[in-house]
């Protein structure tokens, strides 16, 4: 079951990969959407794997890793052409990643690697 739930939390990664690139992502259509969309998928993907990992340590790397996505995206973005790199959507990425740290630190990891279990 953890490998699924390892798994899923990948394939949110890689949608948020596939959103920060498309032509024309989905938005909405309220005052801001844009940054709380941001705020919401990176919050919402750190959240997620607070609950698989339990130590600081793996917490502080998925963060970090995350941060950087986030921002190589923005860079990525304006290098396309088609889409346009916003310090802002960095902020709201990093401002979600830190808020999903914090929500997860409040409630025990529901699914964490077994002691003694090789690392995924």
């Amino acid at each position: 079951m953890r490998k699924v739930l390892v798994a899923a939390g990948w394939a949110w990664a890689a949608t948020i990969v596939w959103l920060s690139l498309m032509p024309e992502p989905p938005e909405l259509s309220i005052a801001h959407g844009d940054k709380l969309g941001h705020f919401a998928a990176y919050g919402l993907l750190m959240l997620w794997f607070t609950q698989l990992y339990a130590a600081r340590g793996s917490r502080l790397a998925y963060a970090a890793v995350f941060v950087a996505m986030g921002v190589t995206l923005e860079f990525v973005q304006g290098a396309l052409g088609y889409r346009s790199y916003d310090v802002f959507d960095m902020y709201a990425n990093t401002i979600g990643v830190v808020l999903g740290w914090a929500l997860g630190a409040l409630f025990r990891p529901r699914f964490p690697r077994p002691a003694g279990q090789p690392r995924l």
